[in-house]
């Protein structure tokens, strides 16, 4: 099986060598990497060429992924956002496995913070047992890393770039119509706190509730929203 790794990005040099690093010391070796970039204006495409990865011209997360995806050759797609953070050089083998061995077609991963506090952990520990209890009833998957079969990813047409908030989620619930949702469990995947320092974490916190809500009862969010995309002046860094 093949796999590709669609990464969309703008000015993401403070994370993207370190994710492009970890994928290069995977045990497993049958994918690629490409990096839709949104025109990025420090060294994102740079790193991103040095390292191996295929250059793409993006735009914002749904449609870089679309990109992105138009261009893979793989079997599986992997989406993952710039500041994930990988758990182990087995990573792509275990999950890879685990996704054959449930026979799953469209999977999300559980998240935990990189950074920040007892409380940002606590926080997304909660957010996962919620993922975990709802199941296939109302599939949930973040783009910090979500995986889909291409078959799903063309029935669907993709991730609906008129959506303005929680794409990657209706993206799960659609593909859930088209194929097997599950969680994969064999590993975690960490992403930083950047945005919710930069939005600060109540506000955040209320937004998604928000979301989580429109989209239960009323569908997408396709009202005009600001989607900050922009990392450069972002200088966390963990590794």
């Amino acid at each position: 099986m093949f796999v590709s790794i669609v990464i969309p990005a703008k000015n993401e040099e403070a994370n993207l060598e370190r994710l492009l690093t970890q994928l290069g010391a995977q045990s497993m070796r049958s994918f690629e990497v490409i990096v839709a970039d949104a025109f990025s204006t420090d060294r994102t495409r740079e790193i991103a060429t040095s390292l191996g990865a295929i250059i793409v011209d993006g735009g914002l997360p749904g449609t870089g992924r679309n990109v992105g995806a138009a261009a893979a050759r793989g079997d599986v797609f992997v989406f993952m956002d710039a500041d994930a953070v990988l758990p182990s050089n087995h990573f792509l083998r275990d999950i890879l496995a685990e996704l054959l061995r449930k026979q799953l077609d469209v999977a999300a991963i559980d998240i935990l913070p990189s950074d920040g506090s007892w409380l940002d952990v606590l926080t997304y520990r909660v957010y996962n047992m919620y993922v975990h209890a709802l199941g296939r009833r109302l599939p949930h998957a973040v783009g910090t890393c979500m995986l889909a079969k291409r078959f799903v990813h063309e029935a669907i047409g993709g991730f609906d770039e008129t959506i303005t908030l929680a794409e990657d989620m209706h993206y799960a619930r659609l593909g859930s119509m088209v194929g097997e949702f599950g969680i994969l469990t064999s590993h975690p995947v960490y992403t930083s706190m950047r945005r919710w320092r930069k939005e600060g974490r109540l506000q955040l916190t209320i937004k998604f509730l928000y979301g989580e809500l429109y989209m239960l009862f009323k569908g997408p969010i396709r009202k005009p929203a600001i989607y900050d995309f922009d990392h450069k002046k972002d200088s966390s860094r963990r590794v």
